[in-house]
């Protein structure tokens, strides 16, 4: 099993927010810093503000890659940062998503609300349908994803997901640890045949 190193780039889901208490703050500076030491760059929503600014300024910090991406019209409304390596702007919420996931090796997701959540379950949906076979994790600061990881358990109980699909998503407190998981990340035994999509 040896380490799988084609994770050039992380993509992040994070808060417009801080969020109630500095530890988010934190955490996600110490994701911004592991990323960097990891060898990997950052994409991430594009914005200046809440936890996105926080861990793209400390990618940045440390001399990593960032590249953002956000729509035209959040573009002022969330005050697109103007210092990453790359800022793209796009015409839509969709178009976001499929760049962010096109330009990516794996998925982080750090405490947040429902934009998180959306984008989370997306990239989650993807590789449950064969789209994709990266990894995926939740950062779970100071428990943030308990409640969800139990409702995700419950989930599996009541046979709407199976194990293959509760394996997909790795969790961890620590962002070094996660990165090391994903670093050594194989998809399921069984893993969902990948689809072609491009087919009609």
């Amino acid at each position: 099993m040896g380490d799988n190193n084609s994770i050039k780039r992380i993509c992040v889901f994070c808060g417009s927010s801080d969020g109630a208490r500095a530890i988010y703050t934190e955490v996600a500076q110490q994701l911004g810093k592991a990323i960097v030491s990891n060898g990997m760059g950052l994409v991430y929503g594009g914005g200046s503000i809440g936890l996105m600014g926080v861990i793209a300024d400390a990618v940045l910090k440390e001399k990593g890659e960032v590249i953002g991406v956000i729509p035209h019209a959040l573009s002022s409304k969330e005050f697109a940062h103007d210092g990453l390596t790359e800022l793209r702007v796009v015409s839509s919420m969709h178009e976001r998503k499929a760049m962010m996931a096109e330009l990516s090796d794996a998925f982080v997701a750090t405490p947040g609300g429902f934009g998180t959540f959306d984008e989370f379950f997306e990239i989650v949906t993807w590789a449950q349908l064969g789209l994709h076979a990266k990894p995926i994790g939740l950062l779970n600061v100071e428990g943030y994803f308990d409640l969800l990881l139990s409702f995700i358990n419950h989930v599996l109980e009541e046979r709407f997901i199976n194990e293959d699909h509760r394996r997909l998503i790795t969790t961890s407190d620590d962002p070094e640890k996660l990165l090391l998981a994903f670093k050594r990340y194989k998809p399921s035994q069984k893993p969902p045949k990948l689809i072609d999509w491009k087919e009609t």
